[in-house]
């Protein structure tokens, strides 16, 4: 089967390749090998279904149907499809978890670039609460003429 690369990852580690090293890349990568060190882009991480990966990863967004082994940071999103398998630390702006994915370590998600969310409106407390007649009494009394 050959292996080429498109625009969306015009990089690609192919099944047969092992890698060590630092990988910075603009575009796409797709690793479908195994890979060992770190990885950090702006663009798309791919790591395909029986790839490898022992790195510490930082990308625009991450889509892992193999193996992390390392702590993952994503400006965008990270999906975990049904066979991906993350161990390490994860910090994400938007995270999608196929059923079946294994994920195990801690998670933040939320954004990453040092802003805050937009903050949540005060809710304004309740109303007091009428008070209601006892059970016993009848809820109008009739008033009588005194005297």
């Amino acid at each position: 089967m050959a292996v080429e690369g498109n625009g969306e990852y015009p990089t690609i580690i192919g099944p047969d390749a092992k890698f060590k090293g630092d990988l910075n890349f603009e575009k796409g990568v797709r690793v479908i090998g195994q890979f060992e060190g770190t990885i950090s882009s702006k663009g798309q991480l791919h790591v395909a279904e029986g790839a490898r990966v022992k790195a510490d990863v930082a990308a625009g967004n991450i889509d892992v149907e193999g193996e992390i082994q390392g702590n993952v940071t994503a400006a965008g999103k990270v999906v975990l499809k049904t066979s991906a398998k993350l161990e390490g630390d994860l910090r994400t702006a938007r995270l999608e978890v196929a059923d079946g994915a294994t994920f195990i370590g801690n998670c933040v998600v939320g954004p990453i670039d040092g802003s805050k969310p937009p903050a949540a409106k005060p809710v304004p407390p309740p109303a007091p609460a009428k008070e209601q007649p006892a059970k016993d009494e009848p809820a109008h009394q009739p008033q009588g003429k005194k005297g």
